[in-house]
């Protein structure tokens, strides 16, 4: 059999081999380096424009044609070229157009803040510009500086008209908030239709500002760092997305971020809250000191006070109450390493499996039901396989507020004309760009995807082979659900029956469909429930173990994901084992040295309970503000009132830890190393970018003294060491040490060394896939009231804001969105006399809050939605005790609600 060689192309007299889809700058670069050939409208994540045509070549089709100046950014390399990158009439024709653009250029250099980063000046310096022929310009000299915005800084007379801004908020961010106007000189960048940053529709996600090849747009960040600035890779705190951040320091002094091209989380894109929403690490309110309740009042004391009267605490109610009496909370924003000590902590070393995270009030029944369907409980595949699927399903999730950066590539999917399926009560930034929007009712998901599964069965959309060969139960399952009423369904959730079916349809009939859902799924009284029918979905229609397929849950905050895989959960141990089973005590003593405790362990509402009825005496919490973000918290104050011993470790003296007994003053995580786990299980190492601020420690540090302050033997806090112990524990961490994690990470579960992108290509953890019906049942929350209570409030986040916003409240962010606010619908608002803006009573059977309201039609008439950041609005005086059945995950997105216009 005949070999075909592979396609060559020569650059600058080399042969180099040629890959399919290649431009002539792109294959170049490989060959070359990316400074090969000068650019000017080129960025890395943009699609190539053909500009500025700096980055024209030579090129001849063979080795006897003739040749010919080309763009090489847009056009494609092909067997047998000859292209010379710097041949005079190359250099002749940069030089030219260098110098028209630098004619209409302001000459102050020396005093930009762009100076020594301009790419015009790097060109301009390699094609040799010593002078301009041209007249110089005057078109620049009009355009006046905007500084409205608090990060955005634009000075249009620096632009060279390279529409980089323009294609990155197109593009990249998918908000086209920017665009073109005028001719020739006379062509302007401008914002909307000529507003200022601040007044624009703008995100401040800063992708312009990372694009643009000179200082036309910065930031005020960028402004003030310097070249010589180091520069550390590090993760963000924020959502589960977990973006790569290059963070700029001079003497431990954050000054400003950007995103690394070469990250493949984010790719060089970040949201307003990774690229600005710093300032809080050493906003003037961080505790600096610990703090010990004495007659009344919070006083100041030191490590070595705040240590010795934890464990004669500890010791004492141990002692006289048993460890069970004792419980901790730990924390999705601490690392990985810091979570498995919390945990060890509470186990190994005070024997009490009363350990619990930030999950159960977020993501627990999605661990509970994607564990019941596959065996893990964890996302089936990557973000990246956007790239790859013909389908997505957002079910319960807003993603341009909640997850921006996989918001912004789900955009572009939908952009490109994607089929997307929206389910959703609020008219979201994909629901707006959806092919098909499900409006269903708060809490009844459940209701509606069962009419979805319907669908699907009675259409022959089910995968016969993949249900036969990789799942058990599909026969009862299908049974079950097709005698159900469809009509009788669509009543329930709100969506006509045409609907749904058109959307059944385009799912099952999509070569290859992902779904991905989020809080608005899991935070209901069927939660767990909702997510093992998407498991089903998935499963009947062979939409797992494949690129662009697969359940893929958007998890809150940055870490919730690996606190859950470190055993911060009362029923599992780190590696998710059952605390319970014999061989995996055992295990525990082999290695730690200490019984595992037996006793069945504590979530965080049964928490809550305990310490009202006495049971629970202390509670350690560490970066968590129950006191604010859980639900009903009139009866969350008074369980924390009643404890003997409330530990607060946090940033800030949050809600929480104004009611502590000690409050330890922790780092956040530019101070610390370590690693977090994103949504899509990827491991990503956190790298110390500033010191602690003095008299704060990091977690790990404040855990591993406490541990060897109760006679545990805990070597001093490594995070490599840490990660080691991990990896010997959790079998699917088995042998990976910090170096691994590289600069991109690893996706868990690790087999000889290697990630796994793809889960349950051949089989699922479990042996075979479990399908189960599970029936609709109505809220009670929505069931137990009447006339008195006639809306459903459900509660959301917003872009600009971070879960209570203890620390974006404490940056800029705040400027740009400064209060809750309580969206309601027009016919709604209209029919209670309330106007956009009007002060709004919102009551539930627990209590009533006052807020403004924002007149919208992204609600439902009957729906309002609004959002927890702010303390001085308690939004959770009104939320209930009603929760996940399975998980007690709170009802956060079902609460009875009546308003009422506030009379100025």
């Amino acid at each position: 059999m005949t070999t075909v060689p592979p396609p060559v192309a020569w650059l600058n007299g080399q042969p180099h081999t040629v890959q399919a889809g290649e431009s002539i700058l792109a294959f170049t670069q490989r060959a070359l380096g990316n400074k090969a050939i000068p650019t000017l409208c080129e960025a890395p994540n943009l699609e190539s424009y053909g500009a500025c045509r700096v980055c024209s070549v030579s090129v001849a089709r063979s080795a006897d044609g003739p040749a010919r100046i080309m763009a090489s950014c847009h056009t494609p390399v092909a067997d047998g070229m000859r292209i010379e990158t710097d041949t005079k009439a190359v250099h002749r024709l940069r030089r030219n157009i260098v110098e028209l653009v630098v004619s209409d250029h302001p000459l102050d250099c020396l005093t930009c803040s762009a100076n020594g980063r301009c790419e015009l000046q790097d060109v301009a310096a390699r094609v040799g510009i010593r002078g301009v022929r041209y007249p110089q310009g005057e078109h620049h000299q009009d355009r006046a500086e905007d500084r409205s915005h608090p990060y955005v800084v634009s000075d249009m007379s620096k632009c060279i008209q390279c529409n980089r801004c323009v294609r990155a908020c197109d593009e990249v961010q998918g908000t086209f908030a920017l665009g073109v106007e005028g001719r020739g000189f006379d062509t302007r960048i401008v914002v909307d239709t000529g507003v200022d940053f601040a007044g624009s529709s703008c995100v401040s996600c800063g992708a312009c500002v990372q694009a643009c090849p000179t200082s036309a747009i910065t930031d005020r960040h960028q402004e003030q760092t310097p070249l010589d600035a180091k520069t550390t890779r590090t993760i963000c705190t924020y959502c589960g997305v977990g973006c790569n951040l290059e963070v700029a320091t001079v003497d431990q002094e954050v000054l400003s971020v950007t995103a690394p091209w070469d990250a493949e989380v984010n790719e060089g894109h970040l949201c307003v809250k990774g690229r600005y929403a710093f300032g809080f690490y050493d906003h003037p309110e961080r505790l600096r000191t610990p703090l010990i309740r004495r007659n009344g009042e919070l006083q100041p004391v030191s490590w070595e006070e705040a240590y010795t009267y934890l464990t004669e605490q500890l010791t004492r109610i141990r002692r006289d109450h048993g460890a069970q009496a004792i419980a901790g909370i730990s924390s999705a924003r601490c690392t990985n390493e810091e979570n498995y000590l919390m945990q060890k902590f509470l186990r190994a070393v005070l024997g009490s499996n009363n350990i619990d995270g930030c999950a159960r009030v977020c993501h627990a029944p999605t661990a509970m039901g994607m564990q019941r369907a596959f065996g893990t409980g964890a996302a089936t595949n990557s973000i990246a396989d956007l790239e790859h699927t013909s389908c997505v399903l957002i079910i319960g999730a807003n993603p341009s507020d909640g997850h921006p950066v996989t918001g912004s590539r789900m955009k572009r999917y939908a952009m490109r004309g994607g089929t997307t399926i929206v389910v959703d009560p609020r008219r979201t930034e994909m629901a707006r760009m959806a092919t098909h929007h499900l409006a269903l009712k708060p809490g009844t998901n459940l209701a509606l995807l069962n009419l979805f599964a319907r669908c699907l069965i009675e259409e022959g959309l089910v995968d016969e082979g993949f249900v036969q060969a990789r799942t058990e139960g599909y026969a009862a399952y299908a049974k079950a659900t097709l005698a159900l009423d469809p009509h009788a369904l669509a009543g329930e959730c709100g969506v006509p029956l045409e609907q749904v079916h058109a959307a059944a349809v385009a799912y099952g009939s999509a070569e290859a469909a992902m779904s991905f859902h989020g809080l608005g799924v899991t935070e209901q009284h069927q939660g767990t429930f909702t997510v093992e029918q998407i498991a089903n979905l998935a499963m009947i229609t062979g939409n797992i173990g494949r690129p662009g397929c697969g359940v893929n849950p958007l998890r809150g905050q940055n870490n919730v994901q690996g606190a859950a895989d470190m055993g911060v959960q009362p029923h599992q141990g780190a590696g998710y084992v059952d605390v319970h089973d014999p061989i995996i005590r055992q295990r525990f003593f082999d290695f730690h040295g200490t019984e595992m405790p037996d006793h069945h362990g504590m979530k965080i509402p049964e928490m809550f309970d305990g310490a009202l009825d006495g049971s629970l005496k202390a509670l350690w919490v560490i970066g968590e503000d129950v006191a604010q973000t859980d639900p009903n918290i009139e009866h969350v104050h008074a369980a924390l009132d009643a404890l003997e011993l409330l530990v607060v470790q946090d940033l800030f003296l949050n809600e929480t830890a104004k009611r502590a007994t000690v409050v330890l003053p922790a780092s956040s995580f530019l101070e610390k190393d370590g690693s977090f786990t994103n949504g899509e299980r990827r491991v990503q190492m956190v790298n110390k970018v500033v010191d602690p601020l003095p008299g704060t420690k990091p977690d790990g540090v404040i855990q591993t003294e406490m541990m060897q302050r109760m006679g545990y033997p805990q070597p001093d806090f490594n995070a490599a060491a840490v990660l080691e112990e991990i990896a010997a524990v959790v079998p699917w961490f088995h042998g990976v040490r910090r170096e691994d994690l590289r600069k991109n990470g690893i996706q868990w579960p690790v087999v000889d060394g290697q990630g796994t992108a793809i889960m349950h290509a051949d089989s699922f953890k479990r042996g075979l896939g479990r399908i189960a019906y599970r029936p609709y049942e109505a809220s009670s929350e929505r069931a137990g009231y009447g006339a008195d209570f006639p809306f459903t409030l459900t509660t959301n986040r917003l872009l600009e804001h971070y879960n209570c916003g203890t620390m974006t409240r404490r940056t800029e962010n705040a400027r740009l969105v400064g209060e809750d606010r309580l969206w309601i619908h027009p016919d709604d608002a209209a029919q209670h006399g309330i106007a956009d803006g009007d002060a709004v009573a919102l009551r539930s059977p627990r209590g009533e809050i006052t807020l403004n309201a924002w007149v919208t039609d992204r609600v439902q008439p009957g729906v309002l939605s609004t959002t927890f950041h702010f303390p001085a609005v308690p939004i959770n005086r009104l939320t209930g005790q009603g929760a996940d059945t399975e998980t007690l995950c709170p009802e956060f997105k079902v609460v009875a609600a009546a308003i009422e216009r506030v009379e100025a």
